[in-house]
């Protein structure tokens, strides 16, 4: 029993020790930008705004919907996300691991498999939604304009995040939150570490803004896009 004990012990301290860890790591890359310094890109006619919207565990990314998202992404409409209707004001984008998004759509709906599977390893999948007007700035809605090329780059990068199939991206079947959302496999693989929000932040340093060097928790992301732009 002593010998147990003593396991359990040593366990319970490499744990607290590595939330520590997690912690510090969680709360440096939040006051490190990256990139390290504002970028020169020159301002020009033609800005574009994006929102970021967050919830406790979570971000997404918005765009408007109008002709050149539209053209962008034309298999949202054939996949059923109803991007012509005529309240549709914004296109939202997250990433999330597969098996904790498909059977998570509530905190009601959780459970023990789905977690574990979101705090280790899965497979990725993209959730796209439509939504109308939305009221900003809010305590859950950061919103920004970016020039003309780094809203290209953020477009290409939310395209690449789609896995394709003989040329055609691939909607999961028969599963989505409501009428106005779609989930499509994405590439690449989900972790803890890696996760929704460090995609989201990815892509809103490929559109030229600046977060922090690691962001896996929304509260790091949205404080660091407040300080560095």
């Amino acid at each position: 029993m002593k010998r147990v004990r003593r396991v359990l012990r040593r366990l319970s301290v490499g744990l607290s020790l590595l939330v520590l860890l997690l912690a510090l790591a969680a709360g440096l890359g939040a006051i490190v930008p990256q990139p390290l310094f504002a970028s020169r890109e020159a301002a020009g006619e033609g800005t574009r705004r994006i929102l970021v919207l967050s919830n406790p565990i979570h971000t997404d990314i918005a765009i408007p919907v109008d002709a050149e998202s539209l053209a962008r992404f034309p298999f949202l409409g054939e996949a059923g996300v109803p991007v012509g209707d005529v309240a549709a004001r914004w296109i939202l984008f997250g990433r999330g691991g597969r098996t904790f998004y498909l059977e998570t759509p509530t905190w009601a709906d959780l459970k023990p498999l789905p977690l574990l599977r979101g705090l280790t390893l899965d497979r990725a999948v993209l959730h796209v939604d439509v939504v109308g007007a939305l009221a900003e700035p809010s305590p859950t809605v950061q919103g920004f304009d970016i020039e003309p090329a780094g809203y290209k780059r953020l477009l290409d990068m939310i395209a690449a995040s789609f896995a394709t199939r003989d040329g055609q991206v691939v909607p999961v079947p028969d599963v989505r939150y409501g009428q106005n959302d779609r989930f499509f496999e994405a590439t690449g693989w989900f972790t803890a570490l890696a996760g929704c929000n460090t995609w989201t932040a990815r892509g809103l340093r490929a559109a030229g803004l600046r977060t922090g060097l690691w962001n896996p928790l929304p509260v790091s992301l949205t404080f660091s896009l407040t300080q560095f732009n």
